[in-house]
């Protein structure tokens, strides 16, 4: 089951449970939103659909994205269809960026992050979310996973400083992900059997999670830094 299908199918106790990871990405844009001022000017830096915009509802949302990704997906509510190497918007024009589960789609993440840079004004926070233990996802378009010193290295190089750098639950939230995962790789026939095997350890392992005290095994990282 996807996250979307689960969402609208189960209660919303049980996605945060065993979808963590996405309600890891939900909270931490919500909670960046709320934190800055109205009419504060927004840059959604691979925007996809334009989920987030919503949040953004008191601020100036500018969704960015080159469209090429999900090609089920509807790119129609982009404010602009952009490569993030080369941003068509002046310097230090935005108070604000976030960049959800976009850096590892891109081949110069580098060159990406030093342009949103530009595009900021000095002392600006961005949002970043990156996997790091996650499938194939978008191919071909799908390039890098990130550990935490990559993303640090890659803030640093690019005239950022880290405020923040969260991981998305440690190894037994990785487990239980990967048991749903083995339950929809399942052959069809097999699926209620993988269902009934799978499924009750997946429960279970998310409450196991604080036995990780180090998270080096996480689905990913969540991270803010500021715009030197």
């Amino acid at each position: 089951m996807t996250y979307e299908r689960a969402r609208r199918a189960l209660p919303g106790w049980l996605v945060r449970h065993i979808y963590h990871f996405e309600s890891t990405i939900e909270d931490a844009v919500a909670r960046f939103a709320a934190g800055l001022p109205e009419g504060a000017r927004v840059l959604d830096a691979g925007a996809g659909e334009s989920r987030h915009a919503a949040e953004f509802a008191r601020q100036r949302y500018v969704g960015v994205d080159l469209a090429i990704g999900d090609t089920s997906w509807n790119y129609r509510r982009l404010d602009s269809i952009s490569d993030l190497e080369h941003l068509p918007f002046p310097d230090a024009c935005f108070d604000a960026a976030l960049m959800i589960v976009t850096i590892e789609h891109l081949k110069e993440p580098a060159a990406a992050l030093a342009e949103i840079g530009r595009v900021m004004r000095s002392g600006a926070r961005i949002l970043v979310v990156a996997p790091h233990q996650w499938e194939v996802h978008q191919a071909p378009h799908d390039f890098f996973r990130y550990t935490r010193y990559g993303l640090e290295y890659l803030f640093g190089k690019t005239g950022f400083r880290v405020v923040a750098l969260e991981p998305a639950g440690g190894l037994f939230r990785l487990l239980s992900r990967r048991l749903l995962a083995a339950v929809t790789v399942a052959p069809a026939w097999l699926k209620p059997l993988a269902l009934l095997a799978f499924a009750p350890a997946a429960m279970v392992l998310p409450w196991l999670d604080g036995w990780d005290g180090n998270r080096d095994h996480t689905l990913g990282y969540s991270c803010t830094a500021e715009k030197l």
